[in-house]
């Protein structure tokens, strides 16, 4: 059982976070008792394990899903609501680690993620509120510069034309702040409230079918045919199992506690803003090219929603609206009395390549995780490719497969104080402009 499930987090009770406070929860739902069976038991109600509940049902299988906490408890509902393009790599750096026609359809891929994330918030979660525009901010010209050749070459070589290079000017007019020396905005990216999108999928999801057990960790699996989940307080028969639980769990199969490292994030929200337009003048997100990276967007009440942060322990630092206010204000000084009324964190999980893991493992079971913070568009695009190979339909999940990620150096007890040593160094790195 992953400490990250309960060090941080009230059992079943969502943190206090901007998103809990503005989404109509439904009430808990029952916790599984009992012994029962079903064709598909889906660990996790993120993104992924509710797609993945929701295309199975609409294909007629018979589907459980089980989580220890709540529907969107996890890195889904709390996470900074951008929907990316591509991958948490450059379409050239894919084109040589994978090969040209590979590369081109992991783009392909991609741009289904975003079309298929906007389709289901306009079918199941409006309220999510998908808005296009995602603004990458840089720190220098050189990296303005690379930022506009990427820019080039996606329209040259793969006809995407969405993405609007800016200068230092254009930059300045669109986020008031003076750090920034240029970049691009993607405006076939977006970004969305993505607790009520989980809060969606899990109602849709029921509605064809799939039936949801919270409250319900499962403490561990009999691999077999049929595999055998066991919960605190029952069992499930399932032919098919689907690993959905990101960082939130790496006991439970080998392969996701070797390649997928849990890290915490952390946000928060500002009180409304007077003059939103002080800090962007567009409805945007922004992520910035930092490798501790900031990222940003306006509420719907015109609050803004700033990420900053990271820590590689299980626990969260205890004073998490100093810990994001710092990067907050070196950004917006004009920011530095505004109050702050919601701080909270979050588990994600990270490969060594930022690429996700999306792996058979056992007897009938798939993985998918370490999404790397590209998760809002690619979990959800994940539980769709699932569904189609538990339906018989494999060649999108097969090149899935092949998406290179290795496993951590030091294996589990060793990786986190690695990593901690390789992200101070590049924190340093970004302090210093190196």
């Amino acid at each position: 059982m992953s400490s990250f499930l309960y060090v941080n987090d009230e059992h079943s009770t969502y943190p206090s976070s901007w998103y809990a406070a503005t989404t109509s929860m439904d009430q808990p739902r029952s916790r599984l008792k009992g012994s029962v069976s079903c064709e598909v038991c889906i660990i996790g109600a993120g993104f992924t394990g509710l797609s993945t509940a929701l295309h199975l049902a609409q294909k007629g299988f018979q589907v459980m899903v089980l989580d220890a906490h709540r529907v969107g408890f996890g890195a889904s509902g709390r996470n900074g609501g951008q929907v990316g393009s591509g991958w948490n790599q450059s379409q050239q750096k894919l084109e040589k680690s994978m090969g040209i026609d590979p590369a081109r359809r992991l783009w392909e891929m991609s741009n289904h993620a975003k079309a298929l994330t906007r389709d289901l918030v306009e079918k199941y979660a409006p309220e999510a509120g998908y808005q296009p525009g995602v603004a990458t901010a840089n720190f220098s010209h050189s990296d303005t510069e690379q930022n506009h050749l990427d820019a080039e070459y996606l329209a040259r070589s793969y006809g995407y034309t969405e993405m609007e290079c800016l200068t230092q000017s254009n930059m300045a007019s669109l986020i008031k702040s003076d750090r920034y020396k240029g970049g691009v905005i993607d405006w076939g990216a977006g970004h969305l409230h993505p607790l009520r999108y989980a809060i969606g999928l899990a109602r849709a999801a029921e509605a064809a079918g799939a039936v949801i057990h919270e409250s319900s960790p499962v403490m561990r699996i009999d691999d077999g045919n049929p595999n055998i989940l066991h919960t605190d307080r029952g069992q499930i028969k399932a032919e098919y199992v689907v690993h959905a639980t990101n960082g939130y769990h790496t006991s439970l199969n080998r392969l996701q506690a070797a390649r997928v490292m849990p890290i915490n994030n952390f946000l928060v929200a500002t009180e409304p803003l007077e003059n939103p337009s002080s800090i962007l003048t567009k409805n945007i997100a922004v992520a910035d090219n930092r490798f501790v990276l900031n990222y940003y967007r306006l509420s719907d009440d015109n609050r803004l929603i700033f990420g900053g942060g990271e820590s590689y322990g299980a626990r969260f630092p205890r004073d998490l609206f100093s810990k994001v206010r710092k990067p907050l204000t070196e950004l917006f000084p004009q920011l530095s009395a505004v109050k702050l009324t919601h701080a909270w964190g979050g588990t994600l999980g990270i490969t060594t390549t930022r690429l996700p893991v999306l792996a058979r493992t056992g007897t009938k079971q798939i993985v998918a995780a370490g999404y790397s913070g590209h998760g809002v568009a690619l979990a959800g695009f994940a539980g769709l490719v699932i569904a189609e190979t538990i339906a018989g339909t494999t060649e999108r999940f097969t090149l899935l497969e092949k998406l290179p990620t290795p496993s951590f150096p030091g294996g589990q007890t060793l990786r986190s104080p690695i990593m901690t040593l390789a992200m101070t160094w590049f924190s340093l790195r970004d302090k210093l402009g190196i």
